[in-house]
């Protein structure tokens, strides 16, 4: 553009200097034109160099500034040593920014607080202190018949009221025959066996009383017979609640609870808690694989990167994949995801709703804004929405119950703008395991 403009100069200098030579020289009226056409052509250009030069500024100024902030930081990158809580136990030794620690309770205690925490660039952890609560095993007023519930660590006890017995005072007991002589009655061979046994009965003043072992009751009419008592059936939608939270077996005299595949039964003989088998090694995971404890099972999961067009990705850890560096020249690329993290979650089914199921939050943000939003299709967004907690921070919510089992994906994207203009975005995959049962 300079050389057109110095040739419309030059023609107009050559025909006012040498007007005899007989050139075909222009008009003055078409140089005037010609030099206001390359006059717009250059405030073009150097409206264009500038806001380019601005651009550059900004972008020099912003890495300025996080090198500043990480040279700061040299000296003490680490946030302050997090503790296990008492009665739990801490996952995860790195204090280092971005890196997140986890946090559980031994059975018979409920975590209250934050179950991660992340260290943020501020040196500060993200969230609430974790503490271990004790789990009140008396909230299901366990005890049956009058009795009274007293709460130990991981159990519960029953004082039993005057007549009954049993480890939840289900039992009758039998009345006191007082100082009278018992005259046992013999059952033939037949009325014999483990859910029928021959009832004590004394004669008082002349007449007979009769009684039964605790979980017997007389059977009908026949004062000598006494058979078990189906706690499982008689108990089964008592003001209490049910015996057990899972299945219950009845047995001579008494009944059992029983809990299903993946869980063992808990220390109060009724709850069903699950068996960690990634944590006990009773996996078939291989060394490539990740293993996720779900309840009542596992999951083997293998995170692969995404193939996109006109962008490739780098696994830079077990569960995040990030883009290689785009070409200058490449727009199509600089506009797909930056990276993309995926993370495996346990859900019981029939979850209550509405609840909170994951956060997303930014570390460092670059624009001057954050948006949050939810992929996937139709079944994702009828069981979840996407709401914003705070500026850097948004979370998925769960706004229906899932009737499990099932395996549910939701996708969470962050888009970071300035002045509307995208700068980036991460994509949060969130793989939902939901059991088959309630617990």
């Amino acid at each position: 553009m300079l050389v057109s403009a110095a040739v419309v100069i030059t023609i107009a200098c050559s025909c006012s200097l040498h007007p005899v030579f007989g050139q075909d020289c222009p008009s003055r009226q078409e140089i005037q034109g010609s030099l206001k056409q390359v006059q717009k052509l250059l405030s073009a250009h150097e409206a264009s160099y500038l806001q380019s030069l601005r651009n550059l500024k900004k972008k020099i100024n912003l890495l300025q500034s996080s090198a500043g902030r990480q040279t700061t930081k040299a000296i003490n990158s680490t946030c302050t040593k997090l503790d296990a809580p008492i009665n739990g136990r801490k996952l995860g030794k790195s204090h280092s920014v971005s890196h997140e620690v986890h946090f559980l309770c031994d059975p018979g205690y409920e975590l209250v607080g934050s179950e991660s925490r992340v260290c943020q660039e501020s040196l500060t952890w993200s969230g609430q202190q974790s503490t271990c609560r004790d789990i009140n095993e008396c909230a299901s007023s366990p005890c049956l018949n009058g009795g009274t519930c007293v709460d130990e660590v991981n159990q519960f006890s029953c004082g039993c009221a005057k007549g009954w017995a049993g480890a939840t005072c289900q039992s009758p007991l039998p009345t006191s025959t007082g100082g009278a002589a018992a005259a046992a009655a013999t059952l033939p061979a037949a009325t014999t066996g483990p859910f029928v046994r021959p009832s004590r009965c004394s004669i008082v003043q002349g007449t007979t009383h009769c009684t039964c072992e605790a979980g017997y009751t007389i059977s009908g009419r026949d004062s000598n017979i006494c058979t078990d008592i189906d706690e499982c059936e008689l108990f089964h939608n008592g003001q209490a609640g049910k015996l057990c939270l899972h299945a219950c077996v009845n047995t001579p005299g008494g009944y059992r609870c029983t809990c299903p595949v993946g869980y063992n039964v808990t220390r109060d003989g009724r709850s069903c808690r699950d068996i960690d088998e990634c944590a006990t090694r009773q996996n078939n995971c291989t060394k490539d694989q990740m293993c996720i404890n779900t309840y009542g099972g596992f999951q083997c999961v293998l995170v692969d990167c995404p193939k996109i067009p006109n962008a490739t990705y780098v696994k830079t850890s077990s569960m995040r994949c990030e883009r290689n560096p785009c070409p200058l020249d490449n727009k199509a690329c600089s506009q797909t995801p930056n990276s993309f993290s995926y993370h495996y979650m346990a859900v019981a089914s029939n979850l209550s709703a509405p609840r909170v199921m994951f956060r997303v939050s930014a570390l460092r943000p670059m624009g001057d804004t954050l948006r949050f939003s939810l992929l996937g299709g139709r079944l994702a967004r009828r069981h979840f929405t996407v709401q914003r907690s705070d500026r850097l921070t948004g979370q998925l919510m769960l706004v229906s119950p899932i009737q499990g089992p099932a395996t549910l994906e939701a996708e969470v994207e962050m888009s970071e703008l300035e002045r509307r203009v995208q700068l980036g975005k991460y994509i949060t995959k969130i793989t939902m395991f939901v059991s088959q049962y309630e617990f």
